[in-house]
């Protein structure tokens, strides 16, 4: 690419673009993560246990996780915006058929079909990164994934209260029409990216594999990421479960409003991406995992009272949000014309951890309650420090 080429790339990417991809990631991504204060209203409109309902969420993030692994790569092939606004009809469908279900099994197909066709987050992250000078890349992606992380904690205040308000199938219909909205604002203000690579989709994915293998980088990244992600799903899958119980006897609002408290943490990200533009991202993902780790202790010792939870998910949300964008950081510096395919292999993992966080806080919920819950993100934050600290270690040696 020349430096004409180049000049034109950069200057695509202005403010109002700038912030309507921002809109549009935190906005689609909420998709995924509206059910989770709504799990006890499902459970009796279905008349199913809560550990049952949880498994609605788990759906959910397998789904995710398979967009990504087979939608996202088609972003290095196929143009970008027009990619985003076929995805738009598949979402606006799937949340449909949602609010729609009078069957569970109905629920947990359009729950699948909600978070596989919601992964119009990730190209427009990869977007940023391609689109941005190389000097403000952490800066661009920290503000969008800021817009990320802020839509996966305000969708839980926003249904929470739909769902005390107006009940759990009015949430789907909004959402449905906030789609519709953004697909419009998509058309018209985002610029087109031409595909980088030239090859057949089936060598498209086997080159996955090459990747994986190639990028140790990535590898590590990816360990992190899914690690982190299944101890938040298990956090926030559990957490209206907690809250229906003394001494707190709360509804859906309450377990929504906890989103509100945990976007001071994920505010954390614009910064952390400023920083890692300057600083070293595997440094700060040190002291970010320390700082998880601690959010589950305070879980577990104070975790039956308000102060408590509130204190463990500012830590929480800051701790996985910061690492996240510092892992990303790690990744976008990698191979420029694979972007969306490093991006799938890293989100692939994220949500394979955030869907077996779910899957086990479910399980242990049923037995342990709160403790075991407790459990898991202790031992896998522990993990993932260990891991992460040896292999610093190995670098420096």
């Amino acid at each position: 690419m020349d430096a004409v080429t180049n000049a034109a790339q950069y200057h695509k990417l202005t403010p109002l673009v700038l912030w309507v991809m921002t809109l549009a990631t935190g906005l689609v991504v909420a998709n995924i993560y509206y059910n989770q204060p709504l799990l006890s209203d499902i459970a009796s409109t279905f008349h199913i246990s809560n550990g049952k309902a949880g498994q609605i969420a788990m759906f959910t993030q397998m789904g995710y996780a398979t967009g990504l692994l087979l939608i996202i790569p088609l972003a290095d092939m196929f143009k970008r915006k027009q990619l985003m606004l076929v995805d738009f009809a598949f979402i606006v469908a799937a949340l449909l058929l949602a609010a729609s279900a009078q069957k569970v099994w109905v629920l947990v197909l359009s729950s699948f079909m909600v978070g596989m066709s919601s992964v119009i987050p990730q190209i427009l992250v990869a977007m940023a990164a391609h689109l941005a000078l190389p000097a403000e890349r952490g800066k661009k992606i920290g503000f969008i994934m800021s817009g990320l992380l802020i839509g996966i904690l305000l969708s839980r205040a926003i249904s929470g209260f739909v769902g005390e308000h107006l009940g759990w199938r009015a949430m789907f219909y909004i959402a449905a029409g906030i789609m519709l909205l953004m697909w419009g604002l998509i058309a018209w203000i985002v610029p087109e990216v031409e595909p980088d690579y030239k090859g057949s989709y089936s060598s498209l994915m086997k080159s996955l594999i090459g990747i994986i293998k190639q990028e140790p980088k990535l590898r590590l990244a990816a360990f992190r990421g899914a690690l982190c992600f299944a101890c938040f799903s298990a956090f926030w899958t559990t957490l209206v479960f907690l809250l229906r119980e003394p001494p707190f006897n709360e509804g859906s609002a309450v377990a929504g409003a906890f989103g509100l408290i945990g976007a001071f943490g994920a505010l954390a990200a614009s910064m952390i991406g400023r920083l890692t533009d300057k600083a070293a991202p595997n440094r700060l993902i040190t002291y970010t995992l320390i700082i998880l780790l601690a959010s589950f202790i305070i879980f577990m010792m104070f975790g039956h009272s308000f102060t408590g939870l509130i204190i463990g998910v500012i830590l929480m949300d800051m701790g996985v949000q910061a690492t996240h964008i510092s892992n990303q950081a790690i990744i976008f510096s990698l191979n420029p014309n694979a972007r969306n395919r490093i991006n799938t292999v890293y989100m692939v993992s994220y949500f394979i951890g955030g869907s077996a966080g779910t899957f086990l806080a479910s399980k242990v919920w049923e037995t342990y309650h709160w403790a075991g819950v407790c459990v898991i993100g202790i031992t896998l934050s522990s993990i993932v420090l260990i891991v992460h600290l040896l292999s610093l270690q190995k670098k420096d040696s």
